[in-house]
């Protein structure tokens, strides 16, 4: 068995999973998410605590039976809590603004970048150079988050462009002048 699919789930206060027809649902205080269950793994609510469990006599790999207790644990968290992604803007003109239902970025194109926000995720602008992006489901805030970086990642010479809050970006030596000889 694995080792993280053995350890229990600790269920906040506020949070209900139910288990029925094949789909794993959590209910909370931010919203509802449901994911549909595997075969040969079973999920046992008692108290508090939930557990995920592998049936032996169902042929499948360890990581299977670890990823879906991750994937529950991802799913109680963002009902009870939430998860949230910040992004900064490194670069002279670099600007973000929120027009509607569109994340509207300036990132020195000579085009207009508009990024749609998906259903589920909120997305705030703080001083027009961080983009916090939030919401109940950590796949989707991720994917988002990683579109918008992907739409100017940092690059490594002047250090320019979309950056994780605490990304680190190693910059390299730029071309090195030729001395002159007299």
């Amino acid at each position: 068995m694995s080792r993280l699919g053995k350890t229990p789930i600790a269920l906040p206060d506020k949070v209900e999973v139910k288990i029925a027809e094949g789909v794993v649902s959590a209910k909370g205080p931010k919203g509802t998410l449901s994911f549909p269950s595997q075969a040969g793994i079973s999920v046992k609510v008692e108290g508090n605590r939930l557990f995920v469990e592998k049936d032996n006599a169902v042929e499948m790999p360890k990581s299977s039976h670890g990823l879906f207790r991750a994937l529950i644990n991802n799913m109680v968290i963002g009902v009870s809590k939430g998860f949230e992604v910040r992004l900064g803007l490194v670069g002279v003109g670099y600007r973000a603004a929120l027009q509607g239902q569109k994340l509207d970025l300036q990132l020195g194109f000579s085009h207009p970048t508009q990024l749609a926000i998906p259903k589920g995720i909120q997305v705030t602008v703080d001083k027009s150079v961080t983009v916090i992006i939030s919401g109940i489901d950590k796949h989707a805030v991720g994917q988002f988050a990683a579109q918008v970086r992907g739409m100017k990642p940092p690059e490594p010479y002047k250090g320019k462009g979309i950056r994780y809050e605490k990304e680190f970006v190693r910059k390299k030596a730029g071309k090195a002048a030729k001395g002159k000889t007299a």
